[in-house]
């Protein structure tokens, strides 16, 4: 199983962003989520190594067809794609509890 890292914070959902380390993209959304207290979940695909990798990539092109960072799955079925915050907070303030 591919290890998750968690950020705590106000639980508003499962979040998890498939990231880069080196995205500064990628940082800025983690940084966001932070900043509005929201509890989340990510996966540093770029430090991952063979099989893990290859797992991974599967995934995220389930979601985001061109595989491309961050891509933010929230809930298992809402993909966002790329630093859209107000995306995520819509999707979120709209997600039955």
């Amino acid at each position: 199983m591919i290890e998750r890292k968690h950020v705590d914070g106000e639980k508003k959902g499962e979040i998890l962003i498939y990231a880069l380390s080196t995205c500064g993209w990628c940082r800025k959304t983690k940084k966001h989520l932070e900043d509005l207290g929201i509890a989340y979940d990510y996966i540093d695909v770029d430090l991952l190594e063979g099989p893990e990798s290859e797992e991974v990539m599967k995934t995220v092109r389930k979601f985001n067809e061109k595989g491309s960072f961050p891509t933010i799955v929230i809930n298992g079925k809402h993909c966002v794609v790329g630093y859209n915050i107000d995306k995520v907070r819509e999707i979120l303030e709209n997600e039955p509890d």
